[in-house]
């Protein structure tokens, strides 16, 4: 790893080095916080965890080969080196900053309350086209994930796509200090995390702490359509890019055509690509209306990265879903949308919006969703309300608070003579569920799986598809 000596790390990190002086000019050939990980060379980062004390595994790291390790404590008789610290996690973040000054690449920071992941994807997607991108990796991008993914980054990397999320004031502009991203790109201000960020304004303080560090030359890219993101007039003396659908002032999006399941077609206007192009049909083969959104801002960054509008066309249909994100899953009796790596009320109606556009009959099932505060039981409900202005058949809700979910259609339905014949089941946990599961679903349906992380969904999935 360029510049990662020994020395080069106790300077970063205010440590103590103990061990063999001929060491401290070796650059280390990776750094980890998993024993597991460690090779021939590798520095382990020994942190305290909820679970596990990396301490207990130091002398296996060294038996593993690795040439170095972070300590929090004082190691009597080792004779291998190590460097000691106040602060292992704070030693994680200084040597990811060291890392990411020492090297010559280009960095996409990406945030948002909605859409991070698919954005970041979808992102990567597009500069894949004409760059070596590397990208952030599961659920690594908080203040231990994005210091592991810049530790990934290799000189032969050119632009590096960094996921950053956060829950609270003051993450983002520690991130975004290792990130320094030069181009950063904001989806949208919605309802996350209000626990600790309180309202979305509060969100949109926390967000735009991304900027504190955005390179001096750096462009911000925000959605045009977001009423709180609307608001941010400059970035480093700068107007941001916008994008949007109903805003017709940046990148917009024209002539949308709903594919149903198999994604959606429109007309990308207003860009100044490389090849001069300012408007061209896209299509991106992933459904939902909001993946409209998605690919507009990818297509800012693709044009702001130099590509034309045929490379940015080409990324953009190649985009494939992961797991958990609005993934399509097609078996023998089921058309299945499993979207359940987590959840927020945005979200949540987003993902109802694109069973909404199967064929044939379209089944909910719906958990609780957290970290929403004092108000979640109205959040849960108006989900539900929202649910009853829809064509969804059969709605099944699991967990404490998704049965406000369930409240919500029940009295939209009966307020609304309009409103779908949607049958609606409400459980407290996935075993209940799973009793009737066989009564309830049936052959062709198109079942949308969505609740927060915790509420471990995955597992839902898991039995439908092996049906």
């Amino acid at each position: 790893m360029r510049g990662m000596t020994l020395r080069a790390m106790t300077e970063a990190c205010n440590g103590v080095y103990y061990g063999n002086e001929a060491n401290l000019e070796k650059e280390v050939s990776d750094i980890t916080t998993d024993s597991r990980k460690v090779t021939k060379g590798s520095l382990f980062i020994a942190i305290c965890g909820e679970r596990t004390d990396g301490h207990k595994y130091i002398d296996g790291c060294f038996e593993a080969g690795a040439l170095c390790v972070i300590s929090e404590k004082e190691l009597p008789g080792q004779k291998n080196s190590y460097i000691r610290v106040k602060s292992s996690l704070q030693a994680l973040k200084d040597l990811a900053l060291l890392y990411r000054n020492n090297l010559d690449i280009k960095v996409v920071g990406i945030t948002g309350s909605v859409g991070k992941t698919s954005t970041k994807e979808t992102i990567s997607y597009v500069l894949e086209e004409k760059y070596k991108v590397l990208k952030t990796e599961g659920n690594f991008n908080n203040e231990i994930g994005l210091p592991l993914t810049v530790f990934r980054l290799r000189d032969d990397d050119e632009i590096a796509v960094l996921e950053m999320g956060i829950s609270d004031f003051g993450e983002m502009e520690r991130l975004s200090e290792i990130a320094q991203p030069d181009i950063g790109v904001i989806t949208n201000i919605g309802l996350c995390h209000l626990e600790n960020l309180k309202t979305r304004d509060g969100i949109l303080k926390a967000k735009t702490e991304m900027f504190k560090h955005l390179k001096p030359d750096g462009i911000a890219i925000l959605n045009g359509d977001d009423d709180k993101l609307i608001t941010v007039d400059e970035v480093n003396g700068k107007k941001p890019v916008r994008f949007g659908i109903s805003y017709k002032d940046g990148v917009y999006a024209t002539d949308i055509k709903n594919l149903g399941l198999d994604g959606t077609s429109f007309v990308i206007n207003g860009l100044s690509c490389d090849d001069t192009s300012k408007a061209f049909e896209v299509t991106v083969p992933v459904p939902g209306y909001h993946m409209v959104y998605n690919a507009l801002a990818a297509a800012c960054v693709g044009a702001q990265s130099g590509l034309t509008s045929v490379q940015i066309q080409t990324g953009i249909s190649k985009l494939k879903t992961i797991a958990g994100r609005n993934n399509i899953i097609k078996t023998d009796k089921y058309t299945i949308i499993d979207d359940c790596y987590n959840a927020n009320p945005v979200s949540m109606k987003a993902s109802v919006d694109v069973v909404n556009m199967a064929l044939g009959r379209k089944v909910c099932i719906l958990g609780s969703m957290f970290e929403l505060g004092s108000d979640e039981k109205n959040l849960h409900y108006d989900v539900g309300q929202y649910i009853g202005t829809r064509n969804i058949d059969v709605l099944i809700t699991i967990g404490e608070l998704a049965k406000h979910i369930a409240m919500g259609a029940a009295d939209y339905k009966e307020t609304h003579y309009e409103a779908y014949e949607c049958d609606i089941h409400s459980y407290e946990t996935i075993d209940d569920f799973e009793k009737e599961a066989g009564s309830i679903i049936k052959n062709g349906d198109s079942i949308l799986i969505k609740a927060s992380h915790a509420m471990n969904f995955d597992r839902i999935v898991t039995m439908l598809s092996e049906q």
